[in-house]
């Protein structure tokens, strides 16, 4: 070999996401397969996940307030306030949302409809109370 010959390598590469705000991390070999998981997140879990992200955008300044929240996600103040409602559920019952099972046929079987009244009970020891009713009958 000469100094001006090129030197070729070739190898398979991906870019895997690693860690908190998807950092990606350059991988050698073939991006191993990874099966979805069955069903899909039932839909009260994915509104509880947007109000705990809501709520840090407001913390942090990004955006100002619920109206503004409601200009951009194209809803109703009203739609905002049911969904930023979960944030006054007891801490455990919040994670126990995000955790619900996956919705595989049908409907799922908790709605926002059913945990506004749990949300809107002060005390914490009723809302769960109230929860383990509500889990008891339908899951």
């Amino acid at each position: 070999m000469t100094a001006t010959t090129p030197l070729k390598i070739e190898c398979e590469v991906h870019f895997d996401r690693r860690g908190r705000g998807s950092r990606k991390v350059l991988e050698t070999g073939p991006r191993p397969f990874r099966p979805a998981e069955p069903g899909r997140v039932p839909r009260v879990s994915r509104l509880m996940a947007l109000a705990i992200r809501c709520d840090g955008l407001i913390r942090d300044g990004v955006i100002e307030n619920y109206t503004e929240i409601a200009r951009l996600g194209h809803v109703t103040r009203a739609r905002v306030s049911q969904i930023m409602n979960l944030l006054n559920l007891a801490p455990d019952i919040q994670e126990e949302i995000l955790h619900l099972p996956r919705t595989e046929t049908g409907r799922a079987p908790i709605i926002l409809a059913d945990l506004q009244p749990i949300a809107s009970t002060p005390d914490w020891r009723k809302q769960r109370t109230l929860w383990r009713e509500l889990k008891e009958g339908r899951l």
